[in-house]
C-alpha cells in the first residue's frame, strides 16, 4: 500500500511495496530512535515499508518524500544515530535542515529577514550550561541573538541567513559537547525519556556502591581498638576502592566531562568544585589505600555522589513539570487531518499530514479530535473545548460560519470546518512563538544572580585552597576532607536556580489561567504597577460590534453604503470592521489604493469612488461638513463619506464583558487606580466608565494622544500597565511599563505586549496581578534562602564541622528546595468571587 500523498503538483507517484522487512532493528528510520509500537507509523521509501517512532516523524517523512527528496534517505547508510548518543551527526548529515521544506516546520522568517528558531538543547544539566551555550552561540558571525531556558532547555536562536547556515549552528553546539535538535514535542519526549534512563542507571549504580561501600566501611566505625588485623583492614579498604571505581567512573562522569568543557573553555562552572572535591577524595584515599597509611574516604565519596544525583534526578523531574505547559501547547496541533476532497458535492475524504493542508481546504474533524488549522465551521454545530488556549473548562458553542482555533478539541458532534490559517500562522503557533519568547527571555533579577554565581565558584576555590593551607598546620589528617567538604558544600546551583526556576513555573501557570507571558520581565514588573489603562473597545467591552441603524444621506440606499464599507474593511480584523463586514452584502466591488489610518479612519477607491470611513471628527478634518441628525446616545458612531460627500452614518453597538464591573473593583481593591482611554465618542466612554466604575476616564483618543498619557503618568513616577487590543493600541502598549493584548485583538497589539489574555474574562488579569505578587514572595523567599545556606554551610565546612557526604547531603537539599519552592506556584490563585453587586458598591465607595 503506497503511503498517502495525494495526486496535487510536486506529489511523487509511489509504487508498490515490496514484502520485505524495512529493517531488522526497532529503530525509527527517520530519527533513529526506539519504535514503542512497530506497525503504527510507517512510510514507504524506495518500495520498502520503514517503520517509524512517532506521527511526527511520519509526517516528515512523507513531507520529504513528497518534495522528491528521496535521496536524502538514499545517501545515509543507516538510519540516524539516537540523539546524544554516539559520535556527533557529521556537518553533511545537518544539512538537511538548510532545506527551507524542513525548515518550515520551526524555523520563522523575520520581517528584517532574519531568521529565528527554537531548538532543544540536550545535555544542559545546570545553569552554567546554558551561560556557555549563550555565550558560543553569539560569538559566531552572522548569529543575531541566542537565548536559552534553563527550565525547558530550549534556545531561541536569531539569524541572518545569508552570514551563517542553521547546519553550521547545530554542528557548533555539538562542538562544545551538547545536542541541538528542533523543537518538536515528539523529539523532546523521546530525548527526555532517554536522558531519564541515563540518568536513573547513574543514581542505581551510585546507591549500589554506596551501600556495598559502607557495608564495608561500618566495621571500622564500630571495631575496637585491635579488634580489626590489619590484613582484614586492607582487605576492607581494597574492597571499598574496587566499589568505588564504578561510581566515580560512570556515575559522576557527567560532572567530569562539565568541569573538564569549562576548564577548556577557561571559565569557572558549577561543575568546577564538585569535581575537584571529588577528584581530590578519591586520590587522597586511594593513595592512603596504596600506602597503608592514612584515612580513606570510600563511603563519603560514593554517598556525596549519590545524594548529588538524587538531587539532580529530582531536580530535573521538578523542571520538568515547570514546563508542563509548552509540551501541552506543542501536543495540541494533530498530526493527521481529514481532508474532504469534493466538498461539497462528497463528503470522501482522505487522510493527509495537518502540515500538507492548504488554505481553502475543507476538513472533516470528529468528536474526540482537535482541529489541525484556524479556520471556519462550514457545516454541522458542536461545542469546542478551548480550555488549552483561555483557561475557560466550558465548552463553547460553534455553529456555522463560527471561527474555531487550531488545537481546540471537537467535543459534541462531527463537523466540516474550512482552513484560514496554517503551520506557523496559527493562533496556537503564535501563542507558542510568544511563550518560547517569553521562556528564553531573561529578566534583570536572573541576570544579576546569574553574574553574581560565576564569582561565587572563584571565591569557593580561594576558600577550599585557604582552609586546605591553615587545616595543614593545624591538623594535616583532616585538612584534605575539610578543603572537600567546603568545595562540595556550597551550592552556587541554588542561587541562580532561586529566579529561573520560579518564573519557569509561574509562566506555565499563567498560560494554564488563560494569560500567556511572552517576556517574562512582565512578572517581576506587574509587582510594581500602581496605574492600569484600558482601552474600551474589545477590551472592556466584548468587542462583537453590531450595526444597530443606519442612517443614509444624499440619494444613497443602505444596501448601497454597506456594501461600500464592507469592501473598505475586508482586510481589518478591527471589531468595527467586522461588524460592517458581517452587515454588508458581498459582491464584485473591490477597495483599492486601501489606507488605514490608526485610530481614525481608512480611505480608499471602489467602483471608481473614492470613500472615507471613519470617525466624524476624522471626516470633519478633512473638510467634508456632515449633517447634524442628533446625539448617538451609548452607541459609537461611523461615518462613510463617497466623492467628497456624506454618504451615512453607522450606529454601533457593543456590550461590556460580564466580568469587567468586578474585575475594576478587585484591581482597585489591590490598590491599583484604573484609567479607561479610548477613542470612542464622549458619551459612549462616559457610559462604558459609569457602569465599570470607573472615576477617571478619556474619550476621543487618538494612538498620539493614548501614548502621551501614559507618558505623563510614568513622568509622575506611576508605573503603567496598559491593556488593549487593536492596532492603534501597539504604540503604547509597546510604551507603557508593562503590557497586556487581548488574544481576540490584532496580531501586532500581541506582539507588541508582555503579557496575552487568551480567554473572555477580563477577571484573569486581576489574579495575573495577585500571582505575580505571589511569585516575587517566592522568588525572594529562594534567594534568602540560598544566600542564607551558603553563609552557614561554608564557615561550617571551613572549620571542620561537616563531613563531605553530609557536605553533599546539604548542598543537594538546597538546590532541590529552591525548585520544591517554586513548584507550590502551579497553583493558580482562587478566582475573585466578587459579584457585580459587590463591585458596584466597591466603585461606589
Amino acid at each position: 500500500m503506497a503511503i498517502a500523498l495525494q495526486s496535487r503538483p510536486g506529489a511523487v507517484a509511489a509504487s508498490p511495496v515490496e514484502s520485505r522487512p524495512a529493517q531488522e532493528a526497532t529503530d525509527c528510520f527517520h530519527c533513529g530512535l526506539p519504535v514503542l509500537e512497530r506497525g503504527r507509523y510507517t512510510a514507504v521509501v524506495d518500495s520498502v515499508r520503514r517503520e517509524l517512532c512517532c506521527a511526527g516523524c511520519q509526517a516528515v517523512t512523507e513531507s520529504i518524500l513528497g518534495a522528491g527528496l528521496e535521496a536524502f534517505y538514499r545517501s545515509r547508510a543507516e538510519a540516524r544515530p539516537v540523539p546524544g548518543e554516539g559520535a556527533p551527526a557529521p556537518l553533511e548529515e545537518l544539512a538537511i535542515y538548510d532545506r527551507p521544506e524542513v525548515q518550515g516546520a520551526f524555523v520563522t522568517t523575520l520581517a528584517d529577514g532574519s531568521r529565528e528558531a527554537t531548538l532543544l538543547i540536550e545535555g544542559i544539566t545546570c545553569p552554567a550550561c546554558v551561560w556557555l551555550n549563550e555565550q558560543h552561540l553569539q560569538a559566531l558571525p552572522g548569529v543575531l541573538a541566542a537565548d536559552i531556558n534553563y527550565a525547558t532547555r530550549r534556545a531561541r536562536v536569531r539569524w541572518q541567513p545569508d552570514a551563517i547556515r542553521l547546519s553550521v549552528i547545530l554542528d557548533a553546539i555539538q562542538s562544545i559537547g551538547y545536542r541541538a535538535w528542533p523543537n518538536d514535542s515528539e523529539i523532546a519526549e523521546q530525548v527526555a525519556r532517554r536522558e531519564r534512563r541515563s540518568a536513573l542507571w547513574r543514581l542505581f549504580v551510585a546507591a549500589f556502591g554506596m551501600m556495598q561501600v559502607m557495608m564495608y566501611a561500618y566495621p571500622a566505625y564500630i571495631a575496637g581498638e585491635g579488634e580489626i588485623t590489619a590484613d582484614i583492614a586492607s582487605l576492607l579498604r581494597w574492597a571499598s576502592l574496587v566499589l568505588t571505581v564504578p561510581v566515580i567512573v560512570y556515575s559522576a562522569a557527567p560532572f567530569f566531562r562539565g568541569a573538564l568543557r569549562d576548564l577548556r573553555l577557561r571559565r569557572l562552572g558549577m561543575d568546577v568544585p564538585v569535581s575537584l572535591g571529588v577528584a581530590a577524595a578519591f586520590a587522597g584515599s586511594a593513595w592512603a589505600t596504596w600506602t597503608g597509611r592514612g584515612e580513606v574516604y570510600f563511603d563519603s565519596i560514593t554517598m556525596f555522589v549519590f545524594f548529588l544525583l538524587a538531587g539532580r534526578w529530582l531536580e530535573y523531574t521538578a523542571r520538568g513539570k515547570a514546563s508542563e505547559a509548552l509540551r501541552h501547547l506543542l501536543r495540541a496541533l494533530p498530526a493527521k487531518a481529514q481532508r474532504l476532497t469534493d466538498f461539497p458535492r462528497s463528503e470522501v475524504f482522505e487522510t493527509v499530514p495537518a502540515g500538507a493542508l492548504a488554505i481553502g481546504d475543507a476538513v472533516l474533524v470528529r468528536p474526540g479530535d482537535a482541529f489541525p488549522a484556524d479556520g471556519v465551521v462550514l457545516k454541522g454545530d458542536t461545542r469546542v473545548d478551548e480550555s488549552l488556549l483561555t483557561g475557560e473548562s466550558r465548552p463553547a458553542a460553534k455553529g456555522l460560519g463560527a471561527a474555531v482555533t487550531g488545537g481546540t478539541a471537537n467535543v459534541a458532534q462531527p463537523v466540516v470546518m474550512r482552513v484560514e490559517r496554517t503551520g506557523a500562522d496559527t493562533r496556537l503557533s503564535a501563542i507558542v512563538r510568544l511563550v518560547e519568547r517569553a521562556h528564553a527571555e531573561r529578566p534583570a533579577i536572573v541576570e544579576l544572580a546569574d553574574r553574581y554565581a560565576g564569582w561565587f565558584v572563584a571565591a569557593v576555590l580561594a576558600i577550599a585552597l585557604a582552609a586546605l593551607v591553615i587545616w595543614l598546620r593545624i591538623d594535616p589528617d583532616r585538612a584534605l576532607m575539610i578543603a572537600v567538604a567546603v568545595l562540595v558544600v556550597t551550592c552556587p546551583c541554588a542561587l541562580s536556580l532561586a529566579t529561573p526556576a520560579a518564573l519557569a513555573v509561574a509562566t506555565g501557570t499563567f498560560a494554564r489561567m488563560g494569560l500567556v507571558v511572552t517576556r517574562e520581565r512582565a512578572i517581576e514588573s506587574l509587582t510594581r504597577v500602581t496605574h492600569v489603562v484600558m482601552d474600551k473597545t474589545g477590551t472592556l467591552t466584548e468587542g462583537t460590534l453590531a450595526v444597530v441603524r443606519t442612517d443614509v444621506f444624499d440619494g444613497f440606499d443602505a444596501q448601497q453604503v454597506l456594501s461600500l464599507s464592507a469592501a473598505l474593511e475586508a482586510g481589518s480584523d478591527h471589531p468595527v470592521a467586522r461588524a460592517l463586514r458581517a452587515e454588508g452584502i458581498a459582491g464584485s466591488d473591490v477597495a483599492v489604493e486601501v489606507h488605514h489610518e490608526a485610530g481614525a479612519g481608512v480611505s480608499g477607491i471602489v467602483a471608481g469612488s473614492p470613500c472615507r470611513l471613519g470617525s466624524r471628527r476624522h471626516i470633519e478634518a478633512l473638510g467634508i461638513v456632515l449633517p447634524d441628525v442628533g446625539a448617538p446616545d451609548e452607541h459609537s458612531e461611523v461615518w462613510l463619506a463617497v466623492d467628497g460627500r456624506p454618504a451615512a452614518r453607522f450606529l454601533l453597538g457593543d456590550r461590556l464583558r460580564s466580568d469587567a464591573a468586578a474585575a475594576v473593583a478587585n484591581l482597585r481593591a489591590l490598590g491599583l487606580q484604573v484609567i479607561l482611554a479610548s477613542g470612542d465618542q464622549a458619551n459612549v466612554v462616559e457610559a462604558a466608565a459609569r457602569r465599570c466604575g470607573i472615576a477617571q476616564w478619556h474619550a476621543g483618543c487618538s494612538p498620539e494622544d493614548k501614548h502621551a498619557r501614559v507618558e505623563a503618568l510614568q513622568a509622575q513616577g506611576a508605573v503603567v500597565c496598559m491593556v488593549g487590543d487593536g492596532v492603534n493600541d501597539a504604540p503604547v502598549l509597546a510604551r507603557a511599563d508593562v503590557s497586556v493584548a487581548m488574544g481576540s485583538g490584532a496580531v501586532l497589539a500581541q506582539q507588541s505586549a508582555d503579557l496575552v489574555l487568551t480567554g473572555a474574562r477580563i477577571q484573569t488579569l486581576v489574579e495575573g496581578f495577585e500571582h505575580a505578587r505571589h511569585t516575587l514572595r517566592v522568588m525572594r523567599q529562594n534567594l534568602a534562602w540560598a544566600l542564607a545556606y551558603n553563609l552557614v554551610a561554608v564557615p561550617l565546612a571551613a572549620t571542620g564541622l561537616l563531613s563531605p557526604w553530609l557536605a553533599g547531603l546539604g548542598m543537594a537539599s538546597s538546590s532541590l528546595l529552591v525548585v520544591v519552592n517554586a513548584l507550590r506556584l502551579r497553583k493558580a490563585p482562587e478566582h475573585v468571587a466578587t459579584t457585580l453587586a459587590d463591585a458596584a458598591s466597591v466603585a461606589r465607595a
